[in-house]
């Protein structure tokens, strides 16, 4: 066993050296393709935290009638706290609403209105953005409610922005691993099929598919090792130096998860594709 280790380590290192040009090549290849698919999987992510935080933002206000009774602001109060849709509410007495609208009305304006015209008002936030929609039509026709908003419009254009990112940066992430996996592939190819006379010299002198197999598979899982290597350093570089808004900057944790994917698919991706490619010049 010694003895078989240590050929397979001796051979790996003297073909990755031999063969330096395409080694090279297959680490600059795993290097560019990993970092692509990084640097999508981390815009994925900024995209899924900055629809958690517009997610919070969202909210439903019904306001009361300003002739409301004691009762049906209970009522109201007491279906909002027990619903399953609402997340929170907050309550605005006349008062406070009347002390809003001097701050977002023009002088002209709210100088004709007074306290007890005003509505008081519930603050809702919704469990998610689309169950704005149901709040407003249960509370509607309440006794005691004046109207229901919510930004309905907004909420529409949000969910869907937010829908095609996710999917755009999931397809592309998707779509540079496929390329990732074909170019390294090809290129792990190319460097056996330079060699395919010394392969096809050891079977016929008697050696196992696994004697030959195991340094090719170990050179593809250096390669792949090497070349997520340099596509974390890519991928930590654009984290740290690419400007973000606030509700898109990724913490630590988001890059080291990256980083780990990067890394596993860059070693499996060597490893699996040595194996896959060495497997036509083993049939002699």
């Amino acid at each position: 066993m010694r003895v078989y280790l240590r050929y397979a380590v001796k051979e790996t290192l003297s073909n990755l050296w031999r063969n330096r040009m395409m080694t090279i090549a297959a680490v600059l290849t795993v290097a560019v393709s990993l970092s692509l698919v990084g640097a999508a999987l981390l815009l994925k992510q900024s995209a899924a935290q900055a629809s958690a935080q517009w997610q919070q933002g969202t909210r439903v206000t019904v306001w009361m009638q300003p002739t409301a009774t004691t009762s049906e602001l209970s009522s109201v109060q007491s279906q909002l706290a027990n619903s399953p849709i609402v997340k929170d509410c907050t309550y605005f007495s006349q008062a406070q609403d009347y002390a809003e609208a001097k701050q977002l009305l023009p002088k002209s304006e709210w100088d004709v209105l007074s306290v007890k015209a005003m509505p008081s008002s519930y603050r809702c936030v919704p469990v998610v953005p689309s169950d704005a929609f149901a709040i407003e039509s249960t509370f509607s026709n309440q006794p005691g409610v004046y109207k229901v908003t919510a930004p309905e419009q907004q909420i529409r254009e949000m969910n869907h922005a937010i829908r095609i990112l996710q999917v755009v940066f999931l397809a592309l992430a998707g779509v540079l691993l496929l390329s990732a996996t074909v170019l390294i592939l090809n290129t792990i190819r190319m460097a056996i099929f330079a060699r395919r006379r010394e392969v096809s010299v050891m079977k016929l002198v008697g050696a196992t598919n696994w004697f030959i197999r195991v340094p090719y598979i170990t050179e593809g899982f250096i390669q792949g090792l090497l070349g997520s290597a340099v596509a974390m350093l890519a991928v930590s570089a654009l984290h740290v130096w690419y400007p973000l808004h606030n509700e898109f900057a990724l913490d630590t944790a988001a890059l080291w998860g990256t980083n780990i994917v990067v890394l596993i698919v860059g070693v499996v991706i060597g490893s699996v594709g040595s194996a896959i490619a060495i497997r036509r010049f083993l049939d002699v």
